[in-house]
């Protein structure tokens, strides 16, 4: 079989070598590359190193270099078909089928890069001659220097519909037609596709031709003209300015997502070279991809009007399935109505950068928008946007990354909705607790904070996972079953005491396997307490739905019922959360006072506050279920 270096090189360029690698070798982070003991060896000291920029993977020890082809024949141990063939089933290829005509193919391919690379040189000759006035005087009025044009090899396609086929007859049509530089309709004679427009090359990364955009000199529709997807452009895939980008990224350590062409030119011709665009269309997973492999936090840096904002969210939007540890974006918003275009020229590199100094994380673009989307006046709103932080947070495939979102959010949710309760009766804001002897210079003592609730109190004394809060859970779930299988992952890693209620836990976890095996129909609560009544469970089952022992909406039986679901999830969250960061406070405070230095005591100080921001959770569930009861909605 034959296959094509341009379906090679997309097969390499689809696969992200560091995880293909990651499977057999244990990697960790080293500036832009991943290291580790080479698995080609017997080494200790680490010396094996994966670019997933550049696609390859280097040993300085033995030497062993190759890319992901050459990762599953000489490490896997396949023949060169089966490798490429297991690859492409990974990226989602389909890999070329048999044909006689495969080679005469791939040369077309690599003369269609002649093609490209000889209309860029005819368009650099059009901007030069007498047709090109108007073209020159657009780049004048947009501040693009003579060294900048000849960077960006900037041209001119005159105002005719066969002079490009003319100048280039040589190729031929049918390669013309191809290459997108040629229309053809039916079988009318072909003409060119740009015409009257200003051109900029669009190239790959390693810096071929392979596609053009076009902008208007006048008045007139489309603004910008891309070509059509070929061999060679695929618009889904491609960043404009990658092949100079890379290299400025890899020394600036960032890289940064314009809307449109001239704006990453003119930042380019600022001094920031760092800076790629799409090709007039959203961000697309593709392309979030490729900037991933140059950095792991890209900023996105859109228009200051309602359009770039928009599109600044939908990228936000779309990333969120694949972030990780570490991968994410950040987002500079312009002043209303400029482009970077606009704030290079009238603040130059400087003014850009102050505003990159208040980049925003991707949790406060994506907080800040749903923040903004509807009023939140009445409670039903409040549940709305409760709603739409969860499905945003649900979107993420990453198990820690999505459990970190749910955490962020709901403590922001709390901290926006708790004020308007402080100074009536609600929560008050504490000082953070910090031990006597291990205050600094000028640093005010203040007692460690008080449990908020008798919960808090119980996790505190006995250590570990809080036992109350943990019949309340229980029996929450007994009375709304369908939620153990939402969280069977998370109920089968907690290690409860010994006795009855680490039996009963059990019992209630395996009843639900048990029932969702034999596919029984829903399991509801009156059946669930059923069955556990039959392995010796009806009178501590009985006694944990007793409504006026638990102050908690999900243990009552009259509380509505999408509310003590939302309730119960999070009192989950509590349960689990609260020994890792008391464990986690634990060991901080020792190390504290082992040896006391400037990061351990923010971490511990880091440490208080999220134990602090737990208690505050677990207050707001026992406060709604006080509030519902004071409205008369409590069981009888």
């Amino acid at each position: 079989m034959s296959l094509s270096p341009a379906f090679l090189d997309e097969l390499r360029g689809r696969t992200h070598l560091s995880a293909l690698v990651g499977k057999t070798v244990k990697l960790t982070r080293a500036g832009r590359e991943m290291r580790g003991c080479c698995p080609f060896h017997n080494e200790k000291t680490p010396s094996f190193y994966v670019n997933d920029e550049k696609g390859f993977y280097h040993c300085f020890g033995c030497s062993a270099h190759g890319d992901a082809i050459r990762w599953m024949t000489d490490h896997q141990g396949l023949p060169f078909i089966d490798a490429v063939k297991e690859l492409a089933a990974a990226a989602g290829l389909e890999v070329p089928q048999a044909d006689p005509r495969a080679a005469q193919k791939a040369e077309r391919a690599k003369s269609l890069h002649d093609v490209m690379q000889a209309a860029a040189d005819w368009f650099v000759s059009q901007l030069g001659g007498l047709d090109g006035a108007e073209a020159r005087a657009l780049l004048d009025r947009r501040g693009v220097g003579t060294a900048a044009q000849r960077t960006f090899g900037f041209g001119y396609a005159p105002d005719s519909r066969g002079r490009l086929r003319a100048a280039l007859k040589d190729f031929g049509d049918a390669m013309l037609v191809e290459a997108g530089l040629l229309i053809q309709v039916d079988n009318k004679e072909p003409y060119d596709r740009f015409r009257g427009r200003l051109m900029i090359p669009i190239r790959d990364q390693r810096g071929r031709v392979i596609a053009f955009g076009g902008r208007i000199i006048g008045d007139g529709e489309p603004k910008y003209l891309n070509s059509p997807d070929t061999p060679l452009f695929d618009k889904g895939r491609t960043l404009y300015n990658l092949d100079r980008a890379s290299a400025a990224a890899r020394k600036a350590d960032r890289v940064f997502v314009v809307e449109g062409y001239m704006d990453a030119v003119a930042l380019a011709q600022g001094g920031v070279g760092e800076v790629v665009a799409p090709l007039g269309t959203a961000l697309t997973e593709a392309q979030l991809e490729r900037l991933w492999r140059m950095v792991d936090v890209p900023t996105v840096c859109l228009d200051g009007d309602s359009a770039g904002q928009k599109a600044a969210i939908r990228a936000a939007h779309r990333a969120l399935p694949m972030l990780a540890p570490g991968r994410s974006l950040q987002f500079v918003t312009l002043p209303e109505g400029q482009d970077p275009d606009d704030l290079m020229r009238a603040g130059g590199a400087r003014a850009f950068e102050a505003l990159v100094r208040e980049a925003e994380p991707l949790v406060e673009r994506l907080w800040k928008h749903e923040l903004a989307a509807e009023p939140l006046d009445t409670p039903e709103q409040r549940a709305g946007l409760k709603r739409r932080l969860s499905d945003l947070a649900n979107a993420i495939a990453d198990p820690s990354v999505k459990s970190e979102y749910v955490a962020e959010f709901r403590h922001r949710f709390d901290q926006q909705f708790a004020r308007g309760r402080q100074g009536a009766g609600g929560l008050q804001p504490r000082t953070p607790f910090f031990p006597y002897q291990q205050r600094r210079a000028g640093q005010k003592w203040s007692p460690p904070p008080a449990p908020v609730t008798d919960d808090a109190k119980a996790v505190r004394a006995a250590g570990g996972i809080d036992r109350v809060l943990a019949k309340a859970v229980l029996a929450g779930l007994i009375r709304h079953p369908a939620e153990i299988a939402t969280h069977m992952e998370v109920l089968g890693s907690l290690k409860l005491a010994d006795g009855a209620l680490g039996r009963l836990f059990e019992a209630v976890v395996d009843v639900a396997l048990e029932d969702r095996s034999r596919r029984e129909g829903a399991l509801d609560s009156q059946r669930l307490v059923t069955i556990l009544a039959r392995s010796g469970f009806e009178q501590v089952a009985s006694d944990l739905l007793r409504a006026d022992t638990m102050p908690y909406s999900f243990t009552r039986k009259s509380a509505d019922e999408n509310k003590a679901r939302e309730d119960l999830d999070e009192a989950i969250a509590i349960l689990v959360s609260r020994p890792e960061v008391d464990a986690a406070l634990a060991e901080a405070t020792s190390a504290m006072q082992t040896h006391f230095t400037d990061e351990a005591f923010e971490r511990q100080v880091a440490l208080v506050n999220e134990q602090r921001a737990l208690d505050v959770r677990l207050a707001n569930l026992v406060q709604a279920n006080e509030d519902a009861r004071a409205l008369g909605t409590e069981d009888n």
